[in-house]
């Protein structure tokens, strides 16, 4: 066998494909990250284990701000690029929208880096407006409103113009238009306004199914003339200044943009005919992250990159404008994904592996033994001299195996020796499995074999909480493990979390050709821990988590570059057991006092000493202020 390198676990697991620069493995075999771009690296095993020491277990969210930094300058750098290129004479006005990831420490260190962008932020509901408008503070960024709107979302966003902010209110319902008039009325503030064009182009990817005409915000043609005479009937018709759309998240084909844009910049050029000023021109979302990198229009990746996606932007509408006679407008983009995906990684550990008895002794079975056993030992030996007929070995063993379940039912052979015949064939359909896995043509029915033979490798993590999109909706993210990348993986797994669901687990893998049913990776040692990181986890992944079992949200911590080396600037610790608890309205004090009376009942009918009533009370006090997930004790 071929020595293993770093070079083949950088091809096995497509790290310079998905990680373009930003992810590498060093010359101890540790996966590393290049927050700046520069050569500087952190080493996450080196990283972990510094954090471990804190006292601070895994699971883990690794932030990285530079990264976050990185991406905004990226984005905000190809437009202004594309601007010069196409001597447009708008401006670049990128917001990010809230919902992607709510979480404050991310918000504020967004607003720091946005303010050299002037980027701003997007809301779609009440609690997202007001925190908008307290961490918003640039006169020149844009605080775009969508979502649902009633009269006291409506008040909040025109009375911000008091405070200098440039807040535009999205029209989205007709419904809504009444509202806006009554306030703006109300409060003697002139609204500045924009409409959501539901345009006819579907999108493509995951959320094809939501745009278009089924789209479930947006005004219709008919809808948007309505709009426009009733504004107009209240001389407001001037306060309108931009046009919105969005065709969906993770757009994975370029053209679906061009198709838009296309419709989306008459829509444009029609309402400044109708005598709207306009000037602002947002595209909305669905700048894709390129997941698997296999830069392919798969539903986790995408055929082009965030240049491509600004000509094309600034093309469109410069070209559909300069035919009009009518001024560049500022551009507007909502790429909430493309800007947070990358500067998020989780860790977890994984606690332990079960399979197939693949290393288990072959049973010794004599020539008088069941014919079961005594046909499934001969097929393993003929497999093992590479001599056998690999169909023919296939259909025989699956046979054999559902003959033994049949006896066993019947009682005619016992627990060992189904035992011995379930080692047998699992042996069997191992070398069978390994023999046609690198062959051209693979059988169809034996392409079962890479899920059937993977253990099931126990993570210390909730899918539920931490990576609900890999369970909702089947999304891939990269997995790849921190250490002993100079070794080869021989175990090949699928992952399940501790959760108590049949759903919490990841049973395909991105690959850069097509899916894969495994995972590779190392087998584990004993008193050594072995962790797995899921990078491109900084979009809609926190804020979507959910409660199942109870597990709460991990540990994060905040990671810069600084000129001496990494620095951790910030450890938020994740919620604990009785945090958790009184989110379903369990208080401490009434758990507590439960559990007293139940030990001195106890203690009066003798099940119970006084002092094991001690020691539960003060393992129950102590565990509530735990860690939801495991604590590695070695």
């Amino acid at each position: 066998m071929a020595a293993w390198s770093i070079e083949k676990s950088l091809e096995l697991y497509g790290i310079p494909e998905w990680g373009a620069g930003l992810f590498g493995i060093n010359q101890e075999g540790n996966l590393v990250i290049k927050p700046t771009g520069t050569e500087q690296a952190i080493d996450l095993k080196s990283l972990i284990n510094e954090i471990i020491e804190r006292g601070i277990d895994p699971p883990l969210l690794l932030r990285f701000p530079d990264v976050l930094e990185r991406r905004m300058a990226k984005l905000a750098g190809v437009f202004e690029e594309v601007f010069t290129e196409y001597d447009y004479k708008g401006r670049y006005r990128g917001v990010f929208p809230i919902k992607v990831n709510q979480e404050r420490h991310m918000l504020e260190t967004y607003l720091g880096f946005a303010v050299k962008h002037h980027m701003g932020l997007e809301v779609g509901s009440k609690p997202e407006l007001l925190v908008a408008l307290a961490l918003l503070d640039d006169s020149e960024a844009l605080l775009i409103c969508n979502g649902y709107k009633d009269a006291g979302y409506i008040e909040a966003a025109l009375l911000s113009h008091l405070l200098g902010r440039q807040t535009v209110l999205v029209i989205e319902k007709k419904s809504e238009v009444e509202t806006i008039i009554e306030v703006s009325r109300r409060l003697k503030i002139r609204p500045r306004l924009g409409i959501r064009a539901k345009l006819s182009r579907r999108s493509s990817g995951r959320w094809s199914h939501s745009s278009g005409d089924l789209s479930k915000f947006g005004l219709s043609p008919h809808d948007i003339l309505w709009v426009v005479d009733r504004l107009k009937e209240e001389d407001l018709l001037d306060c309108l200044n931009l046009l919105h759309f969005h065709i969906g998240s993770q757009i994975n084909a370029i053209r679906v943009f061009k198709e838009a844009l296309r419709e989306a910049t008459r829509m444009y050029v029609e309402l400044f005919r109708l005598g709207a000023p306009m000037g602002l021109f947002d595209v909305g979302g669905g700048l894709g992250v390129d997941y698997d990198g296999s830069r392919t229009s798969r539903t986790s990746s995408i055929n082009y990159n965030e240049r491509e996606y600004a000509s094309d932007v600034v093309s469109a509408i410069k070209s559909a404008c300069e035919k009009a006679d009518i001024d560049h407008p500022d551009i507007v983009t909502e790429s909430g994904r493309a800007l947070a995906t990358h500067h998020t990684v989780l860790v977890f550990d994984v606690l332990g592996a079960e399979g197939p008895p693949l290393d288990a002794q072959d049973p010794e079975i004599k020539d008088d033994d069941h014919e079961l056993l005594v046909e499934m030992r001969d097929l393993l030996a003929l497999l093992r001299t590479g001599k056998g007929h690999l169909q023919e070995a296939w259909n025989d063993a699956l046979q054999w195996r559902e003959q033994g379940l049949q006896s066993f039912n019947l009682g005619l052979i016992d627990l060992k020796q189904r035992a011995a015949l379930e080692v047998l064939f699992w042996k069997a359909m191992a070398i069978i499995h390994e023999t046609v896995r690198d062959q051209p043509y693979i059988p169809q029915d034996m392409k079962a074999l890479e899920r059937l033979l993977a253990r099931n490798s126990y993570c210390n993590l909730s899918l539920f909480q931490s990576l609900p999109d890999s369970w909702s909706i089947g999304q891939r993210f990269p997995i790849v493990p921190i250490q002993r990348l100079d070794e080869q993986p021989m175990d090949r797994t699928i992952l399940v979390d501790l959760t108590c669901d049949s759903d919490g687990r990841i049973d395909h893998f991105i690959n850069r050709y097509e899916e894969k049913d495994a995972l590779e990776i190392h087998a584990l040692t004993p008193g050594e821990r072995y962790f797995l990181a899921v990078p491109f986890v900084g979009a809609y992944q926190e804020v979507l988590g959910a409660l199942h079992n109870l597990f709460g949200d991990t540990n994060a911590v905040h990671i810069t570059i600084s000129p001496e080396g990494p620095k951790i600037d910030r450890i938020l610790e994740g919620d604990s057991v009785v945090e958790v608890l009184n989110y379903v309205l369990y208080s401490r004090k009434m758990l507590v006092v439960r559990l007293r009376e139940a030990c001195e009942a106890n203690i009066r009918a003798q099940r119970i000493t006084p002092a094991l009533a001690k020691r539960l009370m003060r393992t129950f006090s102590d565990t509530l202020d735990g860690y939801t997930y495991l604590q590695h004790h070695l």
